[in-house]
């Protein structure tokens, strides 16, 4: 709980796309900077999960949050207006942060799910994610809050007396800072944990097993409708609505909301996200996982379609209903992926799923960036052009997959 907490509630989030672009980055190099994110989860995220499997979760965890801690310093470091330097930091900055994503992911949960008792254990796992939600949540409701006001210094120097006032260079590296701080806190976490050390074998050996475990586990994952129709209704959602939350600042500022107010919305959210395992749980009890994710597909196309206008004040209800589909279309996926996994294949499979859905995160995030750099051309907001567009693309998606999902209902039962 402390870990997942800690690596997942970063106070910068609610300032994530301006903090960059505040920076000296255009839109459209922030955009491409969350393809090298993806890319670099792409790469890792199957090997690390095997690996997981093979030489242990606690040392990949350990190794993803020491990541963690030299993404934020770099971050730290990063000059403003820097040019190139700039650039090629946070560059650096978003490859350590895929990676470190690939590391911990799958293994967190599999460390914490094969410590259950056996018997139990699916309906125990259901407890267990309901209240690392709310561990989360509550996190988030700190970090959003903390994060917008720490960023925004306007609130707080008009408190202050004349005379001495928080510079916004310094007060644009104060969430960073905190995040800094909690990755040290999360590393010391992570060294603390405990598990049952996998069979010894030479270095070569473990990396033939997680080569062959990985292939075989992808092929599994892909060739098993049950799983692949999962996955697929899963990133398709997971895709479009994570794209919008790295840049919902930018959304804020676009509807006019001052910065201070950003963190204030990002806590809203995460008292919402308290409230989203029971949904989460009711919904996945009545209906099988592909109408629990059409569902959710349903209220991501009415997410979209109200945001493209960009109502002041009125947007923040999509805004807030596309985020807390995040946590939903995790669940409904994490259920039912750990309830057809094997012990041994645990970590793996996570990870063919992570895998799927920053494969599939990062495609949509660089045709996002090509259509801002093509609408940039035209008059008007190239972003909420760019808002409308996505829309319509959705429910065309959304459609296709309702299609596919109908064929195989019954498998899922």
């Amino acid at each position: 709980m402390l870990f997942t907490t800690l690596y997942n509630a970063r106070a910068y989030y609610p300032v994530l796309a301006v903090l960059f672009t505040d920076l000296g980055l255009k839109l459209e190099q922030y955009v491409l900077l969350n393809v090298v994110w993806a890319a670099a989860i792409v790469l890792f995220e199957v090997p690390s999960g095997a690996l997981a499997d093979v030489i242990g979760r606690k040392r990949l965890l350990v190794f993803s949050a020491a990541l963690m801690v030299l993404e934020m310093g770099l971050l730290l470091l990063a000059p403003k207006d820097g040019g190139m330097l700039l650039f090629t930091l946070c560059l650096l900055n978003r490859f350590l942060s895929g990676t470190s994503e690939a590391a911990a992911s799958g293994a967190d949960e599999a460390i914490a799910y094969d410590s259950l008792p056996p018997a139990g254990r699916v309906a125990a796992w259901d407890e267990v994610l309901a209240t690392a939600m709310r561990w989360r949540a509550a996190g988030f409701l700190i970090a959003m809050t903390s994060g917008g006001l720490l960023y925004d210094p306007s609130w707080l120097n008009a408190m202050l007396p004349e005379g001495p006032a928080v510079p916004v260079e310094l007060a644009h590296r104060l969430p960073v800072a905190l995040v800094f701080l909690q990755a040290l806190a999360c590393l010391a976490v992570a060294l603390r944990f405990e598990e049952k050390p996998p069979a010894e074998d030479h270095a070569a050996g473990r990396c033939r097993a997680a080569l062959h475990l990985t292939l075989r586990t992808a092929a599994h994952a892909f060739r098993t409708r049950v799983i692949a129709v999962v996955l697929i209704g899963g990133f398709l959602i997971d895709a479009v609505t994570r794209n919008y939350a790295t840049l919902a600042s930018e959304y804020y500022r676009l509807m006019g909301i001052p910065g201070w107010a950003f963190g204030v919305i990002g806590s809203l959210i995460a008292v919402g996200n308290w409230f989203i395992p029971v949904i989460a749980t009711r919904l996945n009890q009545k209906f099988t996982p592909v109408g629990a994710l059409v569902l959710g597909g349903a209220a991501a196309a009415l997410g979209l379609l109200l945001l493209a206008p960009a109502w002041p004040w009125f947007g923040l209800l999509p805004a807030m209903l596309l985020m807390l589909l995040l946590g939903y279309v995790s669940f409904t996926v994490s259920r039912h992926l750990h309830q057809v996994a094997d012990s041994a294949q645990r970590a793996t499979l996570l990870s063919v799923k992570g895998l799927v859905f920053n494969l599939a995160y990062g495609l949509y995030s660089l045709a996002f960036s090509l259509a801002l750099a093509g609408l940039g051309k035209q008059a008007g907001s190239a972003f909420q052009k760019a808002l409308g567009w996505q829309a319509g693309v959705f429910v065309i998606a959304l459609l296709a997959y309702i299609a596919l999902g109908a064929r195989g209902e019954r498998k899922l039962r």
